[in-house]
Order: C-alpha cells, then structure tokens, then sequence
C-alpha cells in the first residue's frame, strides 16, 4: 500500500494543495470528508483546493472528491509535428551523453525519435527500440546496428508493448535506455498514462545500466495515473533551457543529474 503523506494542520493552502496531489498521486483517489479531517480544515477549504487543482488540470472533480484526471495521449502522428525545435534541443543534450560502443534502448516517442536522429554516426551504436519510426531514422543513417522489439504495435503511441514486447526487453542488457516521459517528479519518479506502457517502459529501465528521461516542461510535475519507476532509478534527467530552477534544483536534492537543454529562438 502507498505511503500517505504527512499532513500538517498548519499548512499553507499551497502547501496542503501539494500534499492532496501527493496522495491523489499515491492513491487515485481523494475523499474531501476525508481530507478535511485529516488536514483540520473545513470540507469548503478542501474543496476550494480541488477546484484550483482542476482548474490547473491536475485533477478531475467528482462528487465527494477528486479522481486522477483523464488523460488522452495525441497520436505520434500529431506529435511528431509540435515543437520540433524544443524537441531537437532536448534531443542534443540527450546525445551528448552517449558514449562509443554502447548499446542503447530507446522507447517510442517524438522526442525519442529526435533523440535517434541526433546520435554521432561513428559512435559504433547499437539500438534498441519498441518504435518501427525509431527504426526507420537509424536505418536511413550509416554506423547503426538496430534491433526491433516485435509484439503488437500500439499505433497511438508508435510502438509495440504487451507481453511479447517485455518479454523481449527483458533479454537484452543496455548501457543506457531513455523510456518516454509522460509525466516526472521529484517526490515520486517517472509516470505513464497507460498501463501497458508503462511495464514496457520499467522493463526497459530493469534491462539497462542508466536511465536518461527526456521531458518538456510541461512533463514535470505533471500527473498521470501509472508510476513507471521510482526516482532512484533514473541517473539523468534532460530537460529545456527554459525549465524552472527550483524544479531543477529538487531533482538535484534526490540525486539525479539534470542537464539543461540549449535556449531555442522565440
């Protein structure tokens, strides 16, 4: 059973605001009676929480409380074409990490995708991936031995998961695997929307030596309903020019090392 946060009566609205998100993420639900008495405020100060957490899209509003809320991924389709230059600057600072002769996994995704992209050539890489899209970058370079994770293709998210997929990834060893972020945060580590996904996703992490999260602002801090990992097993985390230094600095506290992504124009 999750851990329920510490509740402190004297808490600032900010404060406690926190804590609900805390233990919504830990448990999926939240009960107002239940956090008015746990908190020693009254049921309209609870409520008045929830609605500026839904209001900023950390959680949905039903009766008696609050739900994790509903998140429907845009299809790779779509993504591929948003913010590709945030993307390629993230994707850079990604393959700066990367060392000759090892052997990577590297998750569907469009920043993933960038990530393939901006690998050196004469790196004597070796690639693994979930995505067909991935793939197709690596096989249209030279200096890449690429290997495919078969299974069912989820055409949303651009790769294969279930079974056969983390049955797969779990015979094969990487020096380094860069899972897709859908949501990351200091307190509770790596997130994902679905849950197939997500057990590919900590396959791969259990398969590989370091774990490198790519994520755009708004993937930290942010809320999705399946936890991936545990921050202590992510060693780097990449992030944009623009990423908020407080955020940054609590990602230090815990030990991860955070590289900052070059400014982009505009």
């Amino acid at each position: 059973m999750a851990k329920t946060p510490t509740v402190d009566s004297n808490a600032l609205p900010e404060e406690r605001q926190q804590r609900i998100l805390e233990r919504l993420r830990a448990e999926g639900r939240v009960v107002a009676a239940e956090l008015a008495q746990a908190f020693e405020v009254s049921e309209d100060s609870i409520r008045r929480d929830l609605r500026e957490l839904a209001a900023l899209g950390l959680c949905k509003r039903v009766y008696g409380g609050a739900l994790l809320p509903a998140v429907t991924l845009t299809p790779l389709k779509q993504r591929r074409h948003e913010h590709s230059a945030r993307k390629e600057a993230l994707a850079r600072k990604a393959a700066s990490l990367v060392q000759a002769g090892q052997t990577l996994l590297i998750d569907a995704g469009s920043t993933n995708a960038a990530i393939a992209a901006a690998l050196p050539r004469d790196a004597r890489l070796t690639v693994i991936t979930n995505a067909p899209h991935i793939a197709q970058v690596l096989l249209d370079r030279e200096g890449f031995e690429v290997l495919l994770i078969g299974g069912r293709i989820d055409t949303t998210i651009g790769g294969a998961t279930g079974a056969q997929a983390v049955d797969q990834v779990r015979r094969v060893r990487a020096d380094l695997c860069f899972p897709g972020a859908c949501a990351i945060d200091a307190a509770h580590g790596l997130w994902g929307f679905d849950s197939e996904e997500s057990l590919f996703k900590r396959a791969m992490i259990e398969a590989s030596d370091e774990t490198v999260v790519v994520a755009t602002d708004d993937k930290l801090g942010a809320v999705a309903a399946h936890q991936v990992a545990e921050l202590a097993r992510v060693q780097h985390l990449v992030v944009e020019h623009s990423a908020d230094k407080a955020t940054r600095a609590a990602f230090t506290a815990r030990g991860v090392a955070v590289h900052r992504a070059e400014a982009t124009a505009g």
